[in-house]
């Protein structure tokens, strides 16, 4: 399990990143005093640094710094703040990434998750290839394979696939699609979702899958996976 260290002295929005973490089986520490930030890093012995800019005492920006002299541990800025130069700051100190409040929760996780795969290298399954519906999906490729056949999807077609996998037999709202789209930077509104929606079940059909991206009128989308209970 590894350890995170999240500065942070929004009390309310570190219990809620320390709740939404145990679910990822992420032990995760705050700091007791402001003032002892490196002494408590010590140690905790982090497996990577969360730190907002502005803290009490010196900001994120000297603890990065004093952090970096004395440890290589994976940093991420987590600021509210959006002038470039802070960002450019945050890379010149050493961190890793800068995420700014606020944020999709799906996006940190993946960014953690990428830095932790990358620094420590550790075996996961590998998120280039995942089944659904005994089709494989390759996720370097945007290509979906079954017995039938394959189809290559757009980008946009794909990461919308990709969020309905990922959370099979659950419903996806139409609001979660759109902020994670958001969120990776693409842009689409509400009328591009419906029509990437169409397209994208239009060519499962092509393999028999496009059964299984059923509408809930009112609440969203569902990728379902076993077969009991679903016509």
């Amino acid at each position: 399990m590894f350890k995170l260290l999240l500065i942070e002295d929004d009390e309310t929005l570190f219990n809620e990143i320390k709740d939404r973490f145990a679910g990822w089986s992420y032990d995760v520490y705050g700091i007791t005093d402001f003032s002892s930030v490196l002494q408590e890093f010590t140690m905790i012995k982090p497996d990577l640094v969360i730190i907002d800019i502005q803290l009490p005492k010196f900001d994120g920006f000297h603890w990065c710094r004093m952090i970096r002299s004395h440890s290589n541990v994976p940093i991420i800025f987590l600021s509210s703040r959006d002038h470039p130069t802070d960002m450019v700051m945050s890379m010149q100190l050493g961190a890793d990434d800068f995420i700014q409040k606020p944020f999709h929760f799906d996006v940190l996780i993946a960014k953690i998750q990428a830095i932790l795969r990358r620094v420590y290298n550790y075996n996961t399954e590998p998120i280039s290839l995942k089944t659904w519906r005994m089709a494989t999906i390759d996720y370097e490729k945007n290509l979906v394979t079954n017995e039938t056949g394959s189809i290559e999807l757009t980008k946009n077609e794909f990461f919308i696939l990709k969020q309905l996998i990922e959370h099979k037999n659950k419903i996806v709202s139409r609001e979660d699609l759109i902020k994670s789209l958001w969120d990776d930077e693409r842009f689409i509104s509400d009328n591009t979702l419906t029509v990437n929606l169409n397209r994208l079940r239009k060519k499962l059909d092509e393999i028999n899958l496009g059964r299984f991206i059923e509408t809930k009128v009112g609440q969203g989308y569902i990728a379902t996976e076993e077969e009991e209970g679903y016509d």
